[in-house]
């Protein structure tokens, strides 16, 4: 299926998938103490595992293509499952704000992969500046901390180093969904491959790692639900939707909503200060995001006043 560029459809449903995963960070970070980040996150993909599953037993699609494709699927798997345990640890060491940020640099990870996969989606110089920005602008949120020099947080600089691992491995799925024959599936089976086997990776992990805990309250039976029915189900069915039919580099150009509006909900929701060295490292990311994304409306709109 030959893939569009960005319309107006895909830009509004970008804006609500870049809300609904910004919160995901902070509704993690504000049951942490209650609900540990990995086990919440293998809860939320157990409970979408079962629901994605009972959609597909009333709607379909028949499961044969899918197990052809079981090797990139497990792939996947493990790398969503391997983002999530990443970004579940770094929430334990920093802010909600500098994880998003940091997890949200997947757009730059999945452009390099593609640039060298896909002849579609090569580089143009411009959008190799925007690349050099947001490594720029992730070198500068780690060198400049609020508290002072590095040394002075190593807890929290493991936490961001952690969140960026993270944004690595989000940026590595979305290139095997695109390159191997993952991305001629329906969305549903692609994400159904992505939550049996996170699932299990996620579960234990959380085991192994010691952060299993669990204590209900209201405000974790709310973020439980939110997770499963937003995050792990209509969000990541909707993001693979919109994977199959407009170009994966174009999609990116809205990303960098999320992580402003990561870093604002953050300090509004949870009282976490904004320094600003981060929030210039933070801002030379979205830069690079938006260069890198938005090239292909730039080069359209050159071409068409030509």
């Amino acid at each position: 299926m030959k893939r569009k560029p960005m319309d107006a459809l895909a830009g509004g449903t970008m804006l609500l998938l870049c809300l609904i995963w910004a919160m995901q960070q902070i509704a993690l970070k504000a049951t942490a103490a209650d609900f540990s980040p990995v086990y919440q996150i293998a809860a939320r993909t157990v409970g979408g595992a079962l629901l994605v599953g009972l959609l597909m037993a009333w709607r379909g699609p028949a499961p044969g293509a899918a197990l052809r494709c079981w090797k990139p699927g497990v792939l996947a798997g493990s790398l969503y499952a391997l983002e999530f345990i990443l970004l579940g640890e770094s929430l334990r060491f920093t802010t909600a704000g500098h994880a998003v940020v940091l997890l949200y640099t997947a757009p730059i990870f999945a452009a390099l992969g593609l640039h060298w996969k896909l002849p579609e989606e090569r580089l143009a110089p411009l959008q190799w500046l925007g690349v050099v920005l947001a490594f720029a602008g992730v070198g500068l949120a780690f060198l400049v901390r609020e508290s002072g020099p590095v040394s002075l947080a190593p807890a929290m600089l493991l936490g961001d180093f952690l969140a960026l691992l993270g944004g690595a491995a989000w940026g590595a799925t979305t290139v095997v969904v695109r390159v191997t024959r993952l991305s001629e599936l329906p969305a549903s089976q692609t994400l159904m491959y992505q939550l049996v086997v996170g699932a299990a990776w996620l579960l234990l992990s959380a085991f192994a790692l010691g952060q299993a805990h669990f204590n209900a309250t209201p405000l974790v039976w709310a973020s439980l639900t939110f997770q499963i029915l937003f995050v792990a189900v209509a969000s990541y069915l909707t993001w693979f939707w919109l994977l199959r039919r407009y170009l994966a580099s174009r999609l990116g150009v809205f990303s960098f909503l999320t992580p402003l509006f990561g870093v604002v909900l953050g300090a509004w929701l949870l009282g976490e200060p904004i320094g600003k060295g981060f929030l210039f490292g933070a801002l030379l990311v979205v830069l690079g995001v938006v260069l890198l994304s938005g090239y292909g409306w730039y080069a359209h709109w050159r071409a068409f006043n030509r």
